[in-house]
């Protein structure tokens, strides 16, 4: 199965004190031993680098530990979808037509992203948010 993780699902996953690290780790180790395909969104690599190493916990997570975790955990086993210049121009006008503003609009990023790969299922800790963005996604989004 093709499964699109959120930043949120692989940060849950890397830190062992996150509450829903059991979950998360248990979706990214299904990726990992091959039993589903994981998705990603490029705009998630540099999201997950900005909270590893901002996340509030000791010992700090530094910039060279967030890099190897994201390579590990992301690159070496994750497709990595980026979107085009027209795509997000798509995206713009889709998101103005569903008056989505502010913070929102990078879940929109996230979801288009899921949607381009053509992905069954979209794992997240943020489901109100990704339905509210892109209610005919709705289908295929799974809480952790």
């Amino acid at each position: 199965m093709r499964v699109f993780l959120d930043t949120s699902v692989f940060v849950a996953a890397m830190l062992k004190g996150h509450p829903s690290h059991a979950a998360a780790l248990s979706w990214l180790r299904k990726i990992q031993q091959g039993t589903d395909v994981g998705v990603v969104a490029a705009h998630s690599l540099a999201e997950s680098y900005a909270v590893l190493t901002r996340m509030p916990q000791h010992p700090r997570i530094s910039p060279a530990m967030a890099v190897q975790l994201i390579k590990t955990d992301v690159l070496a086993t994750c497709e990595v979808i980026a979107l085009s210049a027209s795509e997000y121009a798509t995206l713009l006008d889709h998101l103005a037509k569903v008056q989505v503003a502010g913070g929102a609009v990078y879940d929109a990023v996230l979801l288009y992203a899921a949607q381009k790969a053509n992905v069954e299922q979209i794992v997240t800790l943020n489901e109100a948010h990704f339905v509210r963005v892109y209610p005919a996604l709705a289908d295929k989004v799974v809480s952790l």
